[in-house]
Protein backbone atom coordinates (compact mmCIF):
# COMPACT_ATOMS: atom_id res chain seq x y z
CA UNK A 1 0.00 0.00 0.00
CA UNK A 2 1.55 3.61 -0.74
CA UNK A 3 2.22 5.64 2.53
CA UNK A 4 3.31 8.99 3.49
CA UNK A 5 4.53 10.37 6.36
CA UNK A 6 3.61 13.25 8.01
CA UNK A 7 4.61 15.18 11.03
CA UNK A 8 2.84 15.27 14.24
CA UNK A 9 0.36 16.73 14.92
CA UNK A 10 -0.86 17.00 11.53
CA UNK A 11 -1.37 13.22 11.36
CA UNK A 12 -3.75 13.05 13.98
CA UNK A 13 -5.49 16.13 12.95
CA UNK A 14 -6.25 13.99 9.48
CA UNK A 15 -7.08 10.87 11.80
CA UNK A 16 -9.42 13.05 13.29
CA UNK A 17 -10.86 14.86 10.22
CA UNK A 18 -9.84 17.99 11.29
CA UNK A 19 -7.00 18.55 8.33
CA UNK A 20 -8.18 17.62 4.83
CA UNK A 21 -5.86 19.30 2.95
CA UNK A 22 -1.92 18.16 3.34
CA UNK A 23 0.49 20.78 2.14
CA UNK A 24 3.61 19.87 0.02
CA UNK A 25 6.29 21.46 -1.70
CA UNK A 26 6.04 18.96 -4.80
CA UNK A 27 2.95 17.53 -6.50
CA UNK A 28 1.52 14.34 -6.81
CA UNK A 29 -0.40 12.91 -9.87
CA UNK A 30 -1.19 9.39 -7.73
CA UNK A 31 -4.62 9.70 -6.81
CA UNK A 32 -6.39 7.13 -4.38
CA UNK A 33 -5.91 5.57 -1.01
CA UNK A 34 -2.57 5.96 1.27
CA UNK A 35 -1.86 4.87 4.34
CA UNK A 36 -0.89 8.56 6.82
CA UNK A 37 2.05 7.27 9.15
CA UNK A 38 2.77 10.03 12.22
CA UNK A 39 6.66 10.73 11.52
CA UNK A 40 8.87 9.20 14.60
CA UNK A 41 9.63 12.67 15.77
CA UNK A 42 8.43 14.72 17.57
CA UNK A 43 7.25 11.86 20.02
CA UNK A 44 3.72 11.55 20.83
CA UNK A 45 1.31 8.47 21.70
CA UNK A 46 1.27 7.97 17.40
CA UNK A 47 4.19 8.81 16.69
CA UNK A 48 5.79 5.74 14.36
CA UNK A 49 2.81 4.39 13.66
CA UNK A 50 0.08 4.42 10.77
CA UNK A 51 -2.94 6.49 11.97
CA UNK A 52 -5.54 6.03 8.98
CA UNK A 53 -5.92 5.47 5.13
CA UNK A 54 -7.57 8.39 3.28
CA UNK A 55 -8.37 8.89 -0.65
CA UNK A 56 -5.70 11.99 -2.62
CA UNK A 57 -8.58 13.29 -4.96
CA UNK A 58 -6.29 16.07 -5.92
CA UNK A 59 -3.34 18.08 -6.36
CA UNK A 60 -2.97 21.74 -7.11
CA UNK A 61 -1.79 24.80 -6.57
CA UNK A 62 -2.18 26.06 -2.89
CA UNK A 63 -4.76 28.94 -2.29
CA UNK A 64 -5.11 30.74 0.95
CA UNK A 65 -8.67 29.22 1.47
CA UNK A 66 -6.81 26.18 1.73
CA UNK A 67 -5.16 27.03 5.24
CA UNK A 68 -7.97 26.68 7.25
CA UNK A 69 -8.22 22.92 5.29
CA UNK A 70 -4.88 22.36 6.01
CA UNK A 71 -4.32 22.80 9.83
CA UNK A 72 -3.98 26.82 9.49
CA UNK A 73 -0.65 26.51 7.37
CA UNK A 74 -0.73 28.45 4.25
CA UNK A 75 3.16 28.08 2.11
CA UNK A 76 2.73 30.19 -1.12
CA UNK A 77 4.62 28.35 -4.02
CA UNK A 78 3.33 24.96 -2.40
CA UNK A 79 0.82 22.21 -3.14
CA UNK A 80 -2.54 21.48 -1.46
CA UNK A 81 -3.23 17.37 -1.49
CA UNK A 82 -7.06 16.87 -1.32
CA UNK A 83 -7.83 14.37 1.34
CA UNK A 84 -11.54 12.80 1.21
CA UNK A 85 -12.75 9.02 2.60
CA UNK A 86 -10.63 9.27 5.97
CA UNK A 87 -10.98 5.72 7.68
CA UNK A 88 -9.42 4.93 11.07
CA UNK A 89 -7.75 1.75 11.25
CA UNK A 90 -5.92 -0.20 14.53
CA UNK A 91 -2.61 1.14 14.25
CA UNK A 92 0.59 -0.33 13.86
CA UNK A 93 4.74 0.55 13.92
CA UNK A 94 6.11 1.96 10.10
CA UNK A 95 9.27 3.09 9.67
CA UNK A 96 8.90 6.43 7.95
CA UNK A 97 10.33 7.19 4.87
CA UNK A 98 10.80 10.43 2.68
CA UNK A 99 7.96 11.35 -0.45
CA UNK A 100 5.50 8.75 -1.17
CA UNK A 101 6.34 5.36 -0.03
CA UNK A 102 5.24 1.49 -0.17
CA UNK A 103 4.27 -0.50 3.58
CA UNK A 104 3.30 -4.09 2.83
CA UNK A 105 0.92 -4.38 5.97
CA UNK A 106 -2.85 -5.73 6.25
CA UNK A 107 -4.98 -3.35 6.95
CA UNK A 108 -7.91 -3.49 9.78
CA UNK A 109 -10.02 -0.91 9.46
CA UNK A 110 -11.97 0.39 12.38
CA UNK A 111 -16.02 1.35 12.90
Amino acid sequence: MKALSIKEPWASMILRGEKTVEVRTWRTNYRGDILVCASAKPKTENSGNALCIVEIVDCRPMKKSDAKLSGGYFEPKSYSWVLENIRKIKKFPVKGKLSIFNVECVVECLK
